[in-house]
């Protein structure tokens, strides 16, 4: 569930941008936080309200009010995507639960036969666009772990500019063929949570050796990174559904 900051922020961002770019001001805000439970009052709404316009969220059109500028509607996007995937987490949890652990795991040694080969030839033939664009996604996703936003989209991307990188176009399609099931990155980011788990020092760490182009050490940067989800999965089930597989723990 998204942070009770973030709830309000999302809801503040939401107000303004239902106004269709007609400036609104703290009173306006205020009542209609106070529709969806909020009791705040009309000065830390203004609070927020600068806080927002200094992160570049908002722009103050006069004493009109505010409006949202293109970072705040793209925040506001962000926010939105995190809310979809909170509010889908009981059929996300079904989902995890139907595919099964061992089928995680099988999809995961794929991925670590695929994905280490990926890496080496990644920092064999990478060029500096493409190590830029991996420092973005990096940095991108540190941005949502501070803010408490899902990462699963900048896993994928952070692992597609590497299959592109990597000029094979055979492991590529291999690839492929995993990533199509859609909710893969999901449920492995679902189960992390669960279990108190983070892939933001493994990306750092595959990027890292893939811009230096050290092709062993980003392989086995890649590999560290699948072996810690596989163990990821394994906790999980441990945790939650007993050794034998068998549910023990209904999570609510």
């Amino acid at each position: 569930m998204l942070q009770e900051k973030q709830r309000l922020l999302f809801f503040i961002l939401k107000a303004i941008d239902n106004s269709k770019a007609v400036p609104v001001g703290s009173g306006f805000i205020r009542n209609t936080l106070q529709m969806q439970g909020f009791d705040v009052s009309e000065a830390t709404v203004g609070r927020m309200l600068r806080q927002m316009d200094i992160k570049g969220y908002t722009e103050k059109i006069g004493f009109k009010g505010r409006n949202l500028t293109p970072l705040g509607k793209k925040k506001l996007e962000e926010l939105e995507r995190e809310n979809t995937i909170n509010h889908y987490g009981k059929e996300l949890l079904n989902v995890i639960r139907a595919t099964g652990k061992q089928e995680l795991l099988d999809a995961l040694i794929a991925r670590k036969a695929i994905e280490s080969q990926l890496a080496k030839l990644a920092a064999m033939y990478i060029t500096d666009e493409e190590i830029s664009q991996m420092k973005k996604v990096i940095e991108r996703q540190e941005m949502h772990v501070d803010e408490g936003i899902s990462i699963a989209e900048d896993d994928v991307e952070f692992h597609k500019i590497i299959a592109k990188a990597a000029r094979n176009r055979i492991l590529d399609a291999a690839m492929d063929l995993i990533r199509q099931h859609g909710q893969l990155s999901p449920m492995l980011e679902y189960i992390r949570k669960e279990v108190k788990s983070s892939v933001l020092l493994d990306h750092k760490n595959i990027y890292k050796a893939i811009a230096a182009r050290k092709p062993e050490l980003a392989e086995e940067a890649m590999i560290r990174h699948i072996e810690k989800l596989e163990n990821d999965v394994k906790k999980y089930w441990e945790i939650f559904y007993g050794e034998d597989n068998n549910i023990h723990v209904v999570k609510n």
